[in-house]
């Protein structure tokens, strides 16, 4: 043959494009892509038959990885031994896979990046779940195909029991495209399954309901369920993943701290760290003092101490915004059908293993009915030969040899040569009477199930029926709770969601230091009875109010210049119990000339209360509760106050309560709160009382109970009736006023008559040389406590109860001894918690005094 014979003229560009077709598809449907019935890559797949064939079942002795790779690599899949070894590696880790298809023995690394010890060290072998994939192999469920030199068979796909392309997810980049399934929780994926093959049209609404996200390994959130829609619906979707971190106070130094406790998945915990720690020491990342990896066995554990003056908050939005604790997931939903990539929505995911589980039903069926038969017909040549024993023994004993004997049988008995055979290979002691008993019970059950293998064959129902019950047994034996929380906010909008929705107790003492802790935690600390909160506090300072509040309520901070801050509860530190807090102030960013008049906790801004605002000079202001919705960062102007004025008390009201104002000078003025017409925001308001020169507001309520018509005798009122201290015991209120000199009483509500807006009032107590002037006044009941304070210092804490009623124009009774030249200062009601943690507060405010 000459030389120029052998050389075949091609155009390079057609032979390019063909080699290259032909590589590219080659990697897509022989390496990089998942297939869309068992939900492995050929590599997957490879290394679980080679464990299969080597005995390696869970409960079995674990033997080396090297000997796993070596057989894999030498029968089925002739790459690198790295690559078998990596996928041996990943399917043994439970920070990578949902569902581990491998039980690995020895180091195959960590979530830091930490790389796995040497094929020769560790040992592996099937993890329990990985059985399902392989279930029913040996019954011809699947087709098998030559190995790469056509030595061996190796399975195509495996019968997979288990719906793995969505439980364990898959990730793969082949040539023009790559693949990004994420994990999802396997009880969800079965409960859609049933009910999409009891309900084929089942709507995509019902079935995102039933499985509404992925979910994670590593836990987590995922934020915003817009792009989970887009994948289930397109096969394409981005989503938001982030960490799931937490604030801690710590007990020692009062400080606080962020620890994290779960990482978006895929993320090296080594990276995030030292992506915190560059930010840090860039500047750019404000507010950490160190930074402390204190992961164990337990599980993972990062924390990140915060400075004093640290908003938690702020600098958990900066991690979100700046590190990998937030992270996008690109879905791609890309998979091999019969022999093709497609990009599959979920109901097609599911519609196809449903598919391939119904051929793995009737082709198993099928082989258990072809073995079910030829049983049976060798079972039918024994009960020939026992109803004709004595016979066929002749027959046996007067052949020449076996073939002569096997042929006289066939040709005696119609035999075939198989039941022939049978006949003549069956022992001596099968001939008692015992033994033909259980051939002829064999026999018989023999035929029932076949009967009962066409049954299925011939039923689609009965089909299905069989693939849901062997998929809620494989629910039920490997399912699991969700490890990674769905929220539906849009990430890019607010954090706040991310935050539980939690009742909080949240104190603030008269110094303006605020605290919450959980209800629960406060319950456990309060259980046996009544007793100081606590809260760390100066000898002069005390816990002036507390209230029950969400962590998602706001509390509306007025300040004494007429603004309004907002600020959210969860925003208020969460101290341990012996904490002080913090200043109110530093959260809410004061100007240097303001400080806090009031706070009010509020749940929602409803249109049916009002927010009543007093100043120190008796203007009184009404606005509807809903005008403060709109919350800005810088606060807003909630009343106009005069140069020579503050506000001074703020109150929640609602429609037909009446409104009480008590004076320094004693006075006391009391009216509808219809009186007061609801302004906007920057209106100043209207005269609530006219005052003396040097008179001045001390103190307001909003009152329920309708007051008398008839004003009683001061004799009268000073006795207190049995009808009184019924009323009392049933939780009605008193007013309590409190002068400089130490002297107070209890009035009743009812003693202070309606009388209109903008008039001098009438006398509450008597003020001169021996009461001094009133500094406070509070709606108490029997059961409070109230605390007294004097400008030395000192602090006297005393029931309500002890408090004598008297009527309203009274000197009233001494409430503490004082020296003659110390005043009392302050006055303000204790709240009273009941054993289950409920409280008994009125207004849930609290004013500065």
């Amino acid at each position: 043959m000459q030389a120029s014979e052998q050389v075949r003229i091609v155009d390079i560009e057609d032979e390019i494009q063909s080699s290259y077709l032909d590589y590219s598809m080659s990697v897509i449907i022989g390496r990089a892509l998942p297939d869309v019935r068992d939900g492995l890559k050929p590599v997957h797949r490879r290394v679980l038959y080679s464990m299969s064939e080597l005995g390696l079942e869970y409960g079995k002795p674990y033997k080396k990885s090297a000997r796993v790779v070596g057989d894999c690599i030498g029968k089925y899949h002739p790459h690198g031994d790295i690559a078998v070894y990596d996928t041996i590696v990943r399917m043994a880790q439970d920070f990578s896979m949902r569902y581990p298809l491998v039980d690995g023995q020895g180091n195959f690394g960590s979530i830091d990046g930490d790389p796995p010890a040497a094929m020769r060290y560790t040992e592996v072998r099937m993890a329990r779940i990985a059985a399902e994939l392989l279930a029913d192999l040996d019954k011809e469920t699947v087709d098998f195909q030559p190995n790469y030199d056509n030595s061996l068979l190796e399975p195509v796909v495996l019968p997979a029991r288990v719906p793995n392309l969505l439980i364990n997810g898959s990730s793969g980049i082949a040539v023009g495209m790559s693949t990004n399934i994420p994990p999802h929780n396997l009880r969800e994926v079965v409960e859609a399954l049933v009910a999409l093959i009891d309900d084929p049209g089942l709507s995509q609404e019902a079935l995102e309901r039933l499985i509404p996200g992925p979910d994670f390994p590593t836990g987590g959130f995922i934020v915003g369920l817009s792009g989970i829609k887009d994948a289930y619906r397109t096969g394409r979707g981005i989503v938001t993943v982030r960490g799931r971190a937490m604030v801690e106070d710590e007990e020692n130094d009062g400080r606080r701290r962020i620890v994290i406790t779960e990482i978006p998945f895929q993320l090296n915990k080594v990276r995030l760290i030292e992506s915190i720690a560059d930010l840090v020491r860039e500047k750019r990342l404000q507010g950490i003092a160190e930074i402390r990896d204190e992961s164990d066995r337990e599980g993972l554990r990062i924390v990140l101490d915060l400075k004093r003056d640290a908003n938690e908050h702020v600098v958990l939005k900066h991690l979100y915004k700046h590190t990998p604790l937030q992270s996008s997931f690109g879905i791609i939903m890309l998979a091999i059908v019969n022999g093709q990539p497609e990009i599959l929505p979920l109901r097609k995911v599911l519609e196809y293993f449903i598919t391939h589980r119904k051929e793995v039903v009737v082709r198993r069926t099928r082989f258990e009915l072809r073995k079910a038969e030829a049983r049976a017909h060798l079972l039918e040549g024994f009960k020939i030969a026992l109803d004709n024993l004595d016979e066929v023994i002749a027959v046996i004993r007067g052949a020449k040899d076996s073939p002569s004997a096997k042929v006289e049988l066939m040709a005696r008995f119609g035999m075939t040569a198989k039941q022939a055979q049978a006949v003549l290979d069956l022992r001596l002691h099968r001939l008692t009477s015992l033994e033909r008993e259980k051939i002829l019970q064999e026999y018989r059950a023999i035929l029932a199930l076949i009967e009962d293998l066409r049954d299925i064959l011939g039923s689609e129902v009965r089909i299905f029926g069989i693939i849901k019950e062997e998929l809620l047994q494989v629910s039920d034996q490997y399912g699991d709770e969700r490890r990674t929380q769905l929220v539906d906010v849009d990430p890019t909008v607010s954090d706040e969601e991310l935050i539980p929705v939690e009742d909080m107790v949240v104190t603030i003492s008269r110094f303006g230091y605020v605290k919450r802790n959980p209800v629960a935690l406060y319950r456990a600390q309060r259980r046996g009875g009544r007793g100081k909160i606590g809260m760390a506090t100066r000898d002069e300072d005390f816990v002036q109010d507390l209230f029950v509040a969400s962590t998602h309520d706001y509390l509306l901070v007025f300040t004494s210049t007429g603004r309004l801050y907002w600020l959210k509860v969860h925003q208020v530190p969460q101290a341990s119990r012996t904490a002080k807090g913090k200043a109110i102030v530093n959260l809410i960013g004061l100007q240097p000339d303001e400080r806090v008049a009031a706070v009010l906790p509020v749940k929602e801004f409803d249109e049916s209360s009002t927010i009543v605002m007093v100043s120190r000079k008796g203007i009184i202001k009404q606005t509807a509760l809903s005008a403060f919705a709109n919350v800005r960062a810088t606060g807003i102007i909630a009343c106009s106050v005069a140069e020579n004025d503050e506000l001074r008390h703020v109150k929640l009201a609602r429609a037909g309560q009446d409104v009480l104002m008590i004076s320094k000078h004693g006075k006391a003025i009391r009216f509808s709160g219809s009186d007061v017409r609801t302004m906007g925001r920057t209106a100043r308001g209207v005269r609530g009382m006219v005052l003396k020169e040097g008179d001045e507001i001390i103190g307001i309520e909003v009152l329920d109970e309708e007051p008398e018509e008839l004003e009683t005798t001061e004799q009268e009122a000073a006795q207190e009736t049995e009808e009184d201290r019924q009323g009392e015991d049933r939780g009605e209120a008193t007013i309590l006023t409190v002068t400089e000199r130490g002297f107070g009483k209890r009035t009743p509500t009812w003693q202070y008559r309606r009388q209109m807006r903008g008039g001098q009032g009438i006398i509450d107590i008597k003020t001169g040389e021996r009461n001094g002037m009133v500094i406070g006044m509070a709606k108490v009941r029997r059961e409070d406590e109230v605390m007294l304070v004097t400008d030395t210092g000192r602090i006297l804490r005393t029931p309500v109860a002890q408090i004598r009623k008297v009527s309203r124009n009274t000197l009233g009774v001494r409430l503490m001894n004082l020296a003659e030249d110390e005043r009392i200062v302050g006055l303000a009601r204790l709240v009273d918690r009941d054993e289950d943690g409920s409280t008994q507060d009125s207004n849930g405010s609290t004013e500065g005094r």
